[in-house]
């Protein structure tokens, strides 16, 4: 039985088109900025344990999220199907499918935790140092059991994001942050709290607080979910039909593509590191600071990105493919200004942000020198990116694999290494080859929604009508 209800966006302006996505992005924004706060916090309170203990949660880090972000990437596959059952007023599918998200975490999750006793082992295999990569399974052994409660956290998230509901997951990871800075203190350097006494684990220490945070995360979704009756309208009791393999595999058809996409780009950029690393130690450092600088800028059109998802969704949902094309333009405009508007920033404060990452000059120098390249490079990622939301909220979502692999693989990282390697050139070479690549993916994407977007479609999801689910 479907309950038929109007969307929110019903009349489609354009000025209500925008409000639409800024309410659902801007809370997206600073929910990602608290996931990236997490890693900041470890890498600070770590840095005052000693430079051994950094350097294995660093490797650690990219074994974790290396071999995780396809998971995740996975998961985001409910986002058209949540989004366009929300459009069309089909509460019954809606609840179903954050269930069949949760068997699809749990799934998920096995692997990935089993990853964590093969880190040593893959690490040396990649040439890092045999102690360090020793201390980075040891870091990963005592939290790698918590990407679970993740997945679960993601799961639920895109559930609420779909039915446009989207500031529980901020206020959940904000107290979260809060809880990872309080543990984070107590487990790495130990303390007395009412008599009970809290022994130093060091790096052991950081890992289990990232494991109890994530936990929270999950936890805490779930119970601000029960309490405030979230999930009223759009739940179905738990029953056999959440392990139905119709409802899993479609999950499947839109997140592997999806996470294709995340794992391709992920290593894309860590390949572009290594090769900096060829180039020295200062360049490296410097590569490093302007990837930190160019991810928290990023934030903003990723967060354009989910709202456009979840308002394409929910109008292809509700057949408004006319309001559903114009949502993908105006997603792409936003994307690109926030961008152009970093850009900006980027080119005039490049003196200046370099330094509040390190003293030394002549990383401070090279990083002042590629902040212009990566003013560029920004604009071509936020038109990527709100693209890929587009695609995830048709539900075609493999071609935007298909051109991130063409673009990083093909053309970005295969010129970087010639010109680095065999021509000798700087850092300036990886940068603008990563700009090209971009630039190269960002113009088929504009080109896809041109000719494939919104409007050309004639059923609730891509290509293909939606999986029907017997009661």
């Amino acid at each position: 039985m479907q309950s038929q209800t109007q969307h929110p966006v019903a009349a489609g302006s354009t000025l209500e088109l925008v409000r639409k996505l800024l309410t659902i992005a801007g809370p997206v924004v600073l929910t990602q900025l608290g996931m990236m706060g997490f890693g900041l916090v470890d890498t600070l309170m770590l840095g005052r344990v000693g430079v051994a203990e950094l350097d294995a949660a660093a490797l650690a880090n990219v074994w974790l999220w290396g071999m995780s972000i396809f998971a995740m990437g996975v998961v985001f596959g409910l986002d058209p199907i949540i989004a366009q059952a929300h459009g069309r007023g089909d509460s019954e599918r809606t609840g179903l499918a954050l269930q069949q998200g949760m068997v699809v975490a749990v799934l998920l999750s096995i692997p990935l935790i089993g990853s964590g006793w093969l880190a040593e082992e893959a690490l040396i295999g990649l040439g890092q140092d045999p102690e360090l990569a020793r201390l980075a399974e040891v870091y990963l052994r005592v939290q790698v059991w918590s990407l679970l409660p993740l997945l679960c956290f993601y799961v639920l998230r895109q559930y609420l994001q779909g039915r446009e509901l989207v500031a529980a997951a901020l206020w959940v990871t904000l107290l979260a942050n809060v809880l990872n800075i309080a543990g984070n203190e107590l487990l790495i350097f130990g303390a007395s709290v009412g008599g009970l006494e809290i022994p130093a684990m060091g790096l052991e220490g950081a890992g289990l607080a990232s494991a109890i945070t994530r936990t929270f995360l999950a936890v805490g979704l779930v119970a601000w979910t029960w309490v405030k009756g979230l999930h009223h309208g759009a739940w179905q009791p738990w029953s056999a039909r959440a392990l139905d393999p119709r409802g899993l595999l479609e999950i499947l058809r839109y997140g592997v593509p999806v996470g294709l996409q995340y794992t391709l780009e992920v290593w894309a950029f860590q390949a572009s590191t290594l090769l900096a690393g060829e180039l020295g130690r200062n360049a490296l450092a410097a590569h490093t600071i302007v990837l930190n600088v160019a991810s928290l800028t990023f934030m903003v059109p990723l967060g354009i990105s989910f709202g456009v998802s979840t308002v394409i969704g929910n109008l292809l949902g509700s057949g408004r493919l006319q309001a559903a094309q114009r949502t993908a333009w105006i997603g792409f405009a936003l994307g690109g200004g926030a961008m152009l508007v970093s850009a900006v920033l980027l080119i005039s404060l490049r003196e200046l942000l370099p330094g509040l990452y390190t003293d030394e000059l002549a990383v401070v120098t090279l990083a002042a020198g590629i902040l212009p390249i990566a003013a560029a490079f920004q604009l071509f990622d936020g038109v990527q990116v709100v693209g890929g939301g587009i695609m995830r909220g048709i539900g075609d979502t493999l071609p935007a694999a298909v051109f991130n692999a063409v673009a990083y693989y093909g053309v970005a990282l295969p010129l970087a290494g010639y010109f680095v390697l065999v021509r000798g050139a700087g850092l300036a070479a990886i940068w603008w080859s990563l700009a090209l690549g971009l630039a190269l993916v960002a113009g088929t994407m504009l080109v896809w929604v041109r000719l494939r977007g919104p409007e050309t479609r004639t059923s609730a999801t891509a290509d293909r009508p939606p999986i029907e689910l017997g009661a």
